[in-house]
This record gives C-alpha cells, sequence and structure tokens, in this order.
C-alpha cells in the first residue's frame, strides 16, 4: 500500500503520513549526531565529524556553521542539503539586519528558514530537505536561545537536545542529568559525556574532530 504514496511528497497515505519526510528522517539518523544544551551562561554545541575513508587528506564535511554574529547551527545530514539551507539563512539574516538595522531575532529565523522547508512538502517534484539543525544564539529579547528543526519544517525551543544518530540515546541521557542550574563548564562536559555515550567508540579522540561550543575556530596557520 505504501508504494502508492511514498514517491509523492503532496499526498498522505490513509494512515496520515507523509513517507518522503520520514524518509528524510531515516536518513539523518545515519548521520554524525550532534548534542546542543541551554544554560543562563551561554549554549553549548558538540558535533562528531565522521571520517568515513582514511585517505581523505582532510575533512570536507561540515559539521558547525556560522549564520551570523550572535546566531550559529549545528547540523545533522545530508551535507548538500545543510549547504543550501544554511546560506537561505545568512541571506535572511543579512536582509533583516540591511532592512531594520538591528541583528534578526533567532526565533524569526529559525521561522523563516522552517516556512521554506515545510513548502518542499507543498509542491509536486520537490523532496523534503534530508537535514536537521540545533540553533544556538542570543538576541536582546529573549536571552540565549536553542532550537531544533527538522526536514518537515516543523520547530520548537529547547533546554537540551540531540540530532543524528542514536538520538533517542542521547535524548534519554540528557533527561535524566539536565539541569536548570548547570554553569557552561558542566554543560560542556554534560555535552561531551552524552556524544561518547551515542557514538561507535568509548574514547574522544581529534580523529573524530570534536568541536564543541560556537563559533568553531580555525586552524592556527601551519598546524
Amino acid at each position: 500500500m505504501s508504494r502508492r504514496y511514498d514517491s509523492r511528497t503532496t499526498i498522505f497515505s490513509p494512515e496520515g503520513r507523509l513517507y518522503q519526510v520520514e524518509y528524510a528522517i531515516e536518513a539523518i539518523s545515519h548521520a554524525a549526531a550532534a548534542i546542543g544544551i541551554l544554560t543562563r551562561e551561554g549554549v553549548v554545541l558538540v558535533g562528531e565529524q565522521k571520517n568515513t575513508n582514511k585517505l581523505l587528506e582532510a575533512f570536507h564535511s561540515e559539521k558547525m556553521y556560522q549564520i551570523d554574529q550572535h546566531v550559529c547551527c549545528a547540523v545533522a545530514g545530508i551535507t548538500a542539503d545543510a549547504n543550501t539551507l544554511v546560506e537561505h539563512c545568512r541571506e535572511a539574516a543579512q536582509d533583516h539586519t540591511f532592512r531594520f538595522q538591528e541583528p534578526i531575532p533567532i526565533e524569526h529565523l529559525v521561522q523563516i528558514l522552517c516556512d521554506h522547508k515545510q513548502s518542499y512538502t507543498q509542491f509536486g517534484g520537490l523532496r523534503p530537505y534530508g537535514v536537521s539543525f540545533l540553533f544556538a544564539g542570543f538576541d536582546v529579547q529573549y536571552g540565549f536561545q536553542l532550537y531544533m528543526s527538522g526536514p518537515s519544517g516543523n520547530y520548537g525551543g529547547w533546554k537540551a537536545s540531540a540530532i543524528g544518530g542514536n538520538s533517542p540515546t542521547a535524548m534519554s541521557l540528557l533527561r535524566q542529568e539536565y539541569r536548570d542550574d548547570l554553569t557552561l563548564e558542566e554543560a560542556k562536559g554534560l555535552a561531551l559525556k552524552v556524544l561518547a555515550k551515542t557514538m561507535d567508540t568509548t574514547t574522544l579522540t581529534n580523529n573524530k574532530n570534536i568541536d564543541p561550543t560556537l563559533p568553531p575556530k580555525a586552524p592556527p596557520p601551519g598546524s
């Protein structure tokens, strides 16, 4: 029965499901994990960057992106889709700054992105973007914020969240150990602890290229 509906993004199945969106979510579940934790002092983003081939000279798949001076994101899923959506976010942020002479509010930026992603489930000949986002940023109205967005265009504000591989396990650990009074340093330790539990190995090394907090710094020349 599902074969009649799984190739169409604009038609619900009799069970009320959009199979193409579910396939996109499944693709994200095979990607490297990313974890975000919100504290009163800031937001911590941690991501695992996998090197699947030792012949590669360097990592060409970004995990963290800076959208504007006050907001960045971590991604899990198809890198090509992430690059396209990140550019869309950057253009929206710069357009808002040009029009109103102030940084774009974090939730407004996330809503613009989610409206764009949701439109790809409304028209024929398109497919949902196979990528999830964790947005971390600061604005004067609500302070530090953490948002998670999926392929369907839904989003929500979170105190702690995880996307990518083994995200249910990571979310379970975060629910057990997250506290509202976490300091920034404690949040970093918790994020790395949860990431280690969701990875294939139990030891974090520089080969995994862990990128804590935001935004990532470029390596010094000659390193």
